[in-house]
C-alpha cells in the first residue's frame, strides 16, 4: 500500500488516499471513484507526495545513506528552481498575489513566506507549494 496526497479541484481541499499502486490511484481518479473528503466532488488530482524510504531496523549506516541520498535529491531540485525561477525573497506573498490578481505574465517564482501567509494564499485560491531547502555546504 502507498499513501498519496490528493487535491480537490473544486474546493482545493488536500487529503491523503491509500492505494495499492500509483497506477491504481490514477485509474480510480479517472473513473471518478475518488471523492473529496470535504465536498464529495470527484474532480481530484494527485499532489506532491513524500518519498517512501524503507530501512532495515537497527541499521544506522543505511539510515545515514538514505539521508545523504535525500539531501542530494533535494539539492538537485533546489538547483533546478534557482535556475528556472525568479527569486523574490520575502516578497513572495506580494508577488504571488500580483501574478494571480493582476493577470500579469505568469512566471515561476520562489522565496520565503510564513505559514500564515501560505495559508492566506491557499484560502485565496492561489496555489503554492513548500519546497524543502538544503544549503549547498550540507
Amino acid at each position: 500500500m502507498i499513501v498519496l496526497n490528493l487535491k480537490c479541484e473544486n474546493c482545493q481541499n488536500e487529503f491523503e488516499g491509500w492505494f495499492s499502486s500509483s497506477k491504481s490511484c490514477d485509474e480510480q481518479i479517472k473513473k471518478g471513484f475518488v471523492e473529496c473528503t470535504r465536498c464529495a466532488s470527484s474532480k481530484i488530482q494527485r499532489g506532491l507526495s513524500r518519498p517512501n524510504v524503507s530501512v532495515k531496523k537497527g541499521s544506522a549506516e543505511s539510515g545515514e545513506k538514505v539521508i545523504k541520498e535525500l539531501k542530494s535529491k533535494i539539492k538537485e531540485i533546489n538547483r533546478f528552481i534557482e535556475k528556472n525561477c525568479d527569486y523574490v525573497g520575502d516578497q513572495f506573498s506580494y508577488e504571488a498575489r500580483r501574478i494571480h490578481y493582476d493577470k500579469i505574465k505568469k512566471k515561476a517564482i520562489y522565496g520565503t513566506a510564513s505559514k500564515d501567509e501560505i495559508k492566506e494564499l491557499n484560502d485565496e485560491g492561489i496555489e503554492v507549494a513548500s519546497i524543502p531547502w538544503v544549503k549547498e555546504e550540507n
